[in-house]
């Protein structure tokens, strides 16, 4: 994350689900760190959005903010680093899969935001946020209000009788600077490819590739689409 910590019990605090207190009665959950870390999040990605983006209006901020401050993103984010792997959690919740389930990564997330905060004040929580989410903020703002790449894309293909796109993905790296690549594959074939720091940033880099491909098919007549 980028933040050494003054208070470790803070970090641990911060990973510690609340069905791991479920079984050790003793142990403090995150939850009051992750309400923190939710409207530090928030105040952090709103500042920087309507400082950065000045010509877009409020309507457009928040869909803006909210491509960014919502569970998938936070809980892609969260894998990305590897929280899965450090999280306390219950024995029952574990064995249940609980370390990849986004809602816990997402709230684990928050948590950590809330610790830093808590640990290192508003300017080292800001630093962390925005390294962090940097690249979903840029992509985001590329087309605010408008359909994401992946749903642009299943929409053409549902329209040309291509089938539902095919996601294959691969990762690399260690845990804290972990990379992925995306392929799409349209009707059995490869049309797109990507990569980014989240299976979610690949998939919409190799969706804007593949969608590019189909419609330049459909420009050139190899393929019919009686709505483009």
């Amino acid at each position: 994350m980028g933040h050494r910590f003054s208070d470790q019990g803070l970090l641990t605090l911060a990973l510690t689900h609340r069905s791991y207190c479920a079984e050790n009665p003793a142990t403090a959950s995150n939850e009051r760190l992750e309400f923190l870390g939710d409207s530090v999040l928030g105040l952090v990605v709103t500042d920087y959005i309507y400082t950065s983006y000045t010509s877009l209006p409020e309507g457009q901020l928040a869909k803006l903010r909210a491509s960014v401050v919502n569970t998938i993103t936070l809980a892609e984010l969260g894998a990305g680093l590897g929280v899965g792997e450090l999280l306390r959690l219950g024995k029952g919740e574990d064995q249940s899969g609980g370390r990849e389930k986004e809602s816990i990564l997402a709230d684990a997330l928050e948590a950590l935001f809330g610790a830093v905060y808590v640990d290192g004040g508003w300017m080292a929580a800001r630093q962390v946020i925005l390294d962090l989410t940097h690249d979903a903020i840029v992509e985001a703002a590329e087309q605010p209000g408008r359909k994401d790449y992946k749903t642009q894309l299943q929409e053409l293909t549902a329209r040309l009788s291509l089938g539902t796109p095919v996601y294959e993905i691969s990762g690399s790296g260690p845990d804290h600077d972990k990379r992925f690549t995306a392929v799409t594959i349209v009707d059995g074939v490869a049309r797109g490819h990507g990569a980014g720091t989240s299976k979610k940033r690949a998939e919409q880099v190799a969706a804007r590739s593949a969608y590019t491909a189909v419609m330049t098919l459909v420009e050139n007549g190899e393929l019919s689409d009686d709505h483009a």
